[in-house]
């Protein structure tokens, strides 16, 4: 038979162990609502199952002679060389946004060929590509 001492030391760990789940299950339920996944043009034509009017984030390169410039937004295609997206976004553009260099964009699809940007993302030297896209154009380049 277990003592006094024994039955408290082992309804105390249990609680813990307990609480720990809980918190757990709450953090990962929290992480999971609030992340914006990052989907290159392919990813995005191929899904059926895609979220418009959902924010979510497009990455891939800037389609050289595709930036148009109006008074109030600015519009470009966003390609891994294999799909384009045409990508709408009015506000202040990063001074590293250029043709040819790498963009994340953040904001919600309109359709599987328009995106209506909220935030362009471009924490990065000119040097710099995200892992993701260079597999990717080293997978449609070869």
């Amino acid at each position: 038979m277990l003592n006094k001492k024994v039955k408290k030391r082992i309804i105390f760990l249990t609680f813990i162990f307990l609480l720990s789940i809980v918190v757990v299950f709450f953090i990962l339920n929290s992480l999971n609502k609030n992340i914006v996944y990052f989907s290159s043009p392919t990813e995005i034509k191929q899904r059926e199952d895609i979220p418009f009017e959902k924010a979510m984030r497009i990455g891939g390169m800037v389609k050289k002679g595709s930036i148009t410039i109006s008074q109030k937004n600015i519009q470009f295609i966003v390609t891994d060389f294999e799909n384009e997206i045409l990508v709408s976004y009015s506000g202040t553009v990063p001074n590293l946004f250029a043709e040819g260099k790498g963009v994340v964009v953040e904001g919600s699809l309109s359709d599987k060929n328009f995106f209506i940007a909220s935030r362009i993302l471009a924490k990065h030297d000119e040097n710099y590509m995200p892992p993701e896209i260079k597999e990717i154009i080293e997978k449609n380049v070869k």
